[in-house]
């Protein structure tokens, strides 16, 4: 019997952080994969996995509200026990984020409450930040604003670029969010009444990967 945590991921873009958590799943399993654009690369790397895939494009829908109706009515039907947004480009509706609330996970480049939003890595340089880094969290109806779970920092170097802090925080990415993951399909990291848990034992698993919780 497989008791792993059923998985769906939703994608917009190349999935980077996808192959990350289907390759590094031990206590969940990705089983679906759902894009908001049939270009997205994500898609590829799903099939190769052999993951099922779906695409809902916003355009088909008469509306917003029509269209996360059924994303969620999916999600709902495919019994998923565990939703991580990775590169999903649609900004979440209350009424999506309250059905799913304890269930949904993202990652978020930067070292949240600090730079929520777009453009993080452009706008932690203009700060002349010291750190810089990646988080995951519960999604809430907020922006970025949800329960912090974990994070991953790195010290900003002098010569550092946009682009140059967008890969190197992606590296920490792809260490955070399998990290979460598994450590949430185990049982180990809990949310109960907005407080994030975490066991003893698996906090220890973390900080071995240098992971910081909130």
């Amino acid at each position: 019997m497989n008791n792993k945590l059923k998985t769906a991921v939703l994608i917009s873009g190349r999935g980077s952080n996808l192959k990350c958590l289907i390759k590094m799943a031990s206590s969940y399993e990705v089983c679906a994969v759902i894009s908001d654009r049939n270009d997205a690369l994500g898609l590829e790397v799903a099939s190769m996995y052999g993951i099922d895939t779906l695409v809902l494009d916003p355009k088909e829908f008469d509306s917003k509200v029509t269209f996360f109706k059924t994303l969620l009515d999916l999600i709902k039907e495919g019994e998923y026990q565990l939703i991580c947004l990775a590169g999903f480009m649609r900004i979440l509706p209350a009424e999506f984020t309250h059905a799913l609330y304890g269930k949904l996970i993202n990652i978020h480049p930067s070292l949240l409450p600090d730079f929520p939003g777009l453009d993080t890595h452009k706008r932690v340089l203009e700060a002349r930040s010291a750190k810089h880094g990646c988080t995951v969290h519960f999604v809430d109806s907020g922006v970025d604003t949800g329960p912090i779970i974990a994070q991953l920092s790195l010290s900003v170097r002098a010569d550092d670029t946009p682009d140059l802090l967008a890969k190197r925080v992606l590296q920490l990415e792809h260490r955070l969010y399998p990290w979460v993951a598994n450590g949430i399909g185990s049982g180990q990291i809990e949310l109960t009444e907005d407080k994030v848990s975490i066991s003893d034992t698996y906090l220890k698993s973390g900080v071995k990967l240098g992971i910081k919780t909130a």
